[in-house]
């Protein structure tokens, strides 16, 4: 799987309210809390940036950095509540591209990932979705029908954006429940009524959808291509 951003921190609540954060406003991102944990997650999945902590759980992170950047060129941006200037000097000595301290503001945070990995190019592929039709900016969070922005719902959005990034399949409920509420007991009339919505924002006949197709029994598909 690809994910845009992975956050290495052993404050749980921190990383993990930030992952929440970022993947609200459509940058797909994992926490994990320790250096083992980290490359673990690497060998099983692709990461675009990383946000590092110096003190992990098992132990630095100066140390995992320069693990990584003997195989990988990843931007790694370090986090720490650590403010020396020596701290700050190492990290970029050893190959981190930032240095970030803590406590962060989530929206600047988000505003800087959100600029390497667009100059990065990471994802560039999957960065915006573009048809006679419709348009979809995953990093500015916007969508466009025949030129006319749609207001959507930070919701709506991630829903619509999981859709179209896994364009290739049928998605099943549950997993929208799960990637897009992060929630498995969201209901079936939940997950209806938002469909409802996106199809009235980007269909030519919510009625009668070409984008956004039912598959009973099984959840939804997005065909693009359409106009």
């Amino acid at each position: 799987m690809e994910y845009d951003c992975l956050i290495i921190d052993d404050e749980k609540l921190l990383a993990d309210s930030t992952a929440e954060y970022f993947n609200l406003f459509g940058v797909r991102t994992a926490a994990v809390y320790g250096a083992g944990a980290c490359e673990d997650f690497l060998q099983r999945h692709r990461v675009g940036l990383l946000l590092l902590d110096i003190n992990l759980e098992d132990g630095s992170g100066f140390t995992l950095c320069r693990r990584l950047r003997e195989r990988s060129d990843m931007p790694i941006l370090f986090i720490s509540a650590r403010s020396s200037d020596d701290d700050q000097i190492m990290a970029l000595q050893i190959g981190g591209d930032d240095y970030i301290q803590k406590p962060y503001s989530l929206g600047v945070l988000l505003a800087k990932v959100k600029a390497v990995l667009k100059r990065y190019g990471f994802g560039r592929e999957k960065a915006c979705y573009t048809d006679s039709r419709l348009s979809i900016d995953f990093l500015a969070n916007q969508v466009l029908v025949e030129g006319t922005p749609k207001k959507m719902t930070m919701l709506e959005f991630k829903l619509l954006a999981y859709l179209v990034q896994n364009r290739e399949r049928v998605v099943p409920k549950q997993e929208l429940f799960e990637q897009v509420w992060e929630n498995k007991f969201t209901g079936d009339g939940t997950l209806n009524v938002h469909i409802r919505k996106i199809r009235e924002a980007i269909e030519q006949n919510p009625n009668h959808p070409r984008y956004i197709l039912t598959f009973w029994g099984q959840g939804y598909k997005f065909e693009g291509s359409r106009g």
